[in-house]
């Protein structure tokens, strides 16, 4: 069954965007160990800056990945339990799981948000950007998830897995 309402393709729309930063954030993280390698053994002059860059483009792959994950209800669950259960209980546990990842979702939000702004002045080692910068990925990635799950709580599936 296809669901395309406005509010569907909307959100298709932001974890096609997601999956592609989450994309580009794994192949910067190629391409910045790659230049590591070379520049440590090759040309013996290893930047400082390479490792605060992976972290960052990791965060933010694994962060939108994660959020990705919400929307095609592809994240981790319990299928073997759910479907010992009626099928009452199966919906009750469905929104009650998309439930607890509206709120990890929230929490994960406001929590890089909070660790964004307090880290915003201060000089990250061994590269120019602010330390807050590695909570920003994490800020933007609970804010999707909880975005993922809210209509999941109106529209549970039951998964066949």
């Amino acid at each position: 069954m296809s669901d395309t309402t406005p509010q569907t393709s909307m959100l298709g729309r932001i974890a096609t965007a997601a999956t592609a930063i989450a994309a580009t954030g794994l192949s910067g993280m190629v391409l910045v160990q790659g230049w590591q390698v070379i520049a440590r053994y090759a040309l013996n002059a290893s930047p400082s800056w390479t490792e605060p860059v992976t972290l960052l483009l990791l965060s933010t792959t694994l962060s939108f990945g994660a959020a990705v994950g919400v929307h095609t209800r592809s994240h981790f669950s319990f299928p073997l339990f759910v479907q010992l259960l009626p099928k009452v209980w199966q919906y009750a546990f469905a929104r009650f799981s998309s439930l607890i990842i509206l709120g990890i979702g929230v929490l994960l939000a406001l929590g890089g948000g909070t660790l964004v702004l307090d880290g915003i002045d201060i000089k990250m080692a061994g590269a120019p950007l602010p330390q807050g910068a590695l909570f920003m990925p994490l800020c933007a990635g609970g804010a999707l998830m909880a975005l993922f799950a809210l209509p999941q709580l109106w529209r549970p599936t039951l998964e066949a897995n």
